[in-house]
């Protein structure tokens, strides 16, 4: 697992061709069994593979060249009528997203957490028809990579992140 966690980058770059059914399947799969605090579960998913509604998403976003080319797109939302703590759902949100990421990788695609889509939140739910009470959390881009791997990013020590041990 931890070759797995290492070795995972967020991959910015796709090749047109489309990600099967049954592998999207799976990264949903991956993202529904993060833990949640009482087992709410509280994320909800959009997925986008209709190549205009892909465009239209992607104009939303600085980062619209990622999301234009990516053959899968996956909004992840909160539900708040299914939350019962902010703070815990939404870092359930964020194992949830992991998980997904992780799984994406293991089968042998790529895919990339988009944050700075919040800000048009209001036009991604309306353009997905989301209800009234679901919150965005991220957009992710998913498909198979172009190209080689970003190398890996520098990481502090441990011995710079561990404050206390006793």
């Amino acid at each position: 697992m931890l070759d797995l966690i290492v070795s995972r980058r967020s991959i910015r770059s796709f090749e047109p061709r489309p990600v099967g059914e049954g592998l999207v399947e799976r990264i949903l799969e991956a993202g529904r069994w993060a833990p949640s605090g009482m087992n709410n579960q509280p994320w909800r998913f959009a997925v986008i593979t209709d190549r205009g509604l892909v465009e239209q998403v992607s104009r939303l976003t600085r980062y619209s060249r990622i999301l234009a080319q990516a053959p899968v797109l996956v909004a992840v939302f909160l539900d708040m009528e299914a939350s019962y703590h902010r703070t815990k759902d939404v870092q359930a949100i964020g194992a949830c997203i992991q998980n997904m990421l992780l799984e994406a990788h293991a089968e042998g695609l790529g895919a990339v957490w988009i944050g700075e889509i919040l800000r048009s939140e209001a036009e991604l739910k309306e353009l997905l028809e989301a209800p009234e009470g679901f919150e965005l959390m991220a957009v992710l881009a998913v498909g198979h990579p172009r190209g080689p791997a970003p190398r890996p990013p520098a990481r502090k020590a441990l011995e710079e992140l561990v404050f206390f041990r006793k």
